[in-house]
């Protein structure tokens, strides 16, 4: 009993500390094979053998009921208060998902690494540059990332953490690849614009963001077709800079 207690537990923590849910993750790896380079896509198969960007998406959710890497949870996410700088509030002890994209990249490029081979670095990389581009996922360090802010969407109760980690992509009723070929479709000069690997960069883009999340609530917090409306477009803008992302720093490392 007290074994089951601590799985059930150790999925309560999980499910309210997810990224994009299994959909948006998939959703940026997808994304991302479609813009690396030949000779990246040829030496990132070397690595990963049959499995996809996508379908390793989600490998550091999976992997959180395992105790061995509980020291990893708190690798997929950042805090930046309002008001703040990271530079003021500084990398916390146990890292988060800013130091850990960068250490993640160098890692790969010199092939030392800290955790475990190339293919859990690869692995690792590709879900957290998912992670750094949901906007709630650079915190304020009041709410926990928005799970404290309760709500109603489409008259069920919810927190707004997962509205954006799961429901409004999943109340496309999209497939992942249904999702990808609907917005998948960066023009030149999103491309140049949104090219820079400076981690910090896409984390302030998040944090600028999450003001929008919030800001369109309505004052009951009953979300539904109007907050969809005010909120698809940064959403889907954000899935996309992250898979353009992903393949940048892919062709950067393997191309």
């Amino acid at each position: 009993m007290k074994k089951f207690s601590l799985v059930l537990i150790a999925m309560v923590v999980t499910f309210n500390s997810f990224g994009w849910g299994a959909t948006g993750h998939r959703i940026v790896g997808l994304i991302a094979e479609y813009h690396l380079s030949k000779k990246a896509k040829k030496n990132i198969e070397k690595v990963l053998g049959f499995e996809t960007l996508a379908e390793v998406s989600n490998y550091m959710d999976l992997i959180k009921s395992d105790g061995t890497y509980r020291h990893m949870s708190a690798w997929h996410y950042a805090t930046i208060p309002e008001g703040k700088t990271y530079a003021e509030v500084g990398t916390p002890e146990e890292g988060d998902v800013i130091a850990t994209i960068e250490r993640l990249m160098t890692e790969l490029e010199t092939k030392n690494f800290t955790d475990k081979d190339e293919a859990f670095a690869l692995k690792c990389l590709v879900h957290l540059i998912g992670d750094i581009h949901q906007p709630l996922h650079v915190g304020n360090g009041e709410d926990r990332g928005a799970n404290d802010v309760k709500l109603d969407y489409f008259w069920q109760s919810s927190n707004l953490h997962r509205v954006w980690d799961s429901q409004m992509i999943d109340g496309q009723k999209y497939s992942y690849m249904e999702y990808v070929n609907w917005i998948n479709h960066p023009t030149n000069e999103q491309l140049a614009s949104w090219s820079s690997l400076n981690v910090l960069d896409w984390a302030n883009e998040s944090k600028e963001a999450r003001i929008q999340c919030y800001e369109t609530m309505p004052a009951d917090k009953k979300l539904s077709y109007r907050y969809n409306y005010d909120n698809m477009e940064l959403l889907n803008q954000r899935l996309l800079q992250a898979g353009i992302r992903l393949a940048n720093a892919l062709n950067e490392i393997y191309g």
